[in-house]
């Protein structure tokens, strides 16, 4: 059998290229039945600051070493009942770095169930949201946002909101996403108005 070399970058280059781009800066698994959570480097690195317990099964408070203190509590609550319910996780916190410096990252997973229901393990990744968080749309936009930018952002995000509403949902909560829409529109349309004079 002929081997064949090259410097070409593999698929695992091209999906570690990826993930950079998209701050994609680690990933985790949780067996729920064992209590112990597995890292890789990244993650590892961002949430227990040794980078070396890559692959190694932890659990207790070293498994989240640096975790902000103000996060903590309600980070493991909020994962607690995500993992519960079964689904996406996510939940966004705050890490230390090794420089005293604070990250901000995004952890997004999906929980899986075993035939009983109970919560048998989950797998997520982290992104590095710190840029976004402390600086604007940085992954979005090049520049700062005009004000029309904002505006229609506003508009979009208030008609997420209109579509999540169930129609069970109470009445002055209906007539508040309605006032904002229309307040939105009006605002966006004087913008519209200045820009074309």
């Amino acid at each position: 059998m002929d081997v064949t070399t090259t410097n070409e970058p593999t698929d695992l280059d091209g999906l570690r290229a990826v993930l950079d781009a998209a701050c994609v800066v680690g990933t985790w698994g949780w067996d729920h039945a064992r209590g112990v959570v597995t890292y890789d480097e990244g993650a590892a690195r961002l949430l227990t600051g040794k980078p070396e317990l890559a692959g190694c099964e932890l659990s207790g408070p070293g498994a989240l070493a640096l975790v902000h203190p103000g996060d903590m509590t309600w980070l493991m609550e909020h994962m607690l009942r995500a993992v519960r319910a079964g689904g996406v996780v996510l939940a966004e916190y705050r890490v230390f770095q090794g420089d005293g410096s604070v990250r901000w990252l995004l952890s997004r997973g999906r929980t899986y169930h075993d035939s009983a229901g109970r919560p048998e393990r989950s797998h997520g990744i982290l992104i590095d949201i710190t840029e976004m968080r402390d600086g604007g749309e940085r992954y979005v936009l090049g520049t700062a946002p005009t004000q029309a930018d904002s505006l229609a952002q506003a508009a979009d995000l208030a008609i997420s909101l209109k579509h999540a509403l169930k129609f069970d949902a109470p009445p002055e909560v209906i007539e508040a996403a309605n006032l904002l829409l229309l307040s939105l529109g009006r605002a966006i349309a004087r913008t519209n108005d200045r820009y074309w004079q």
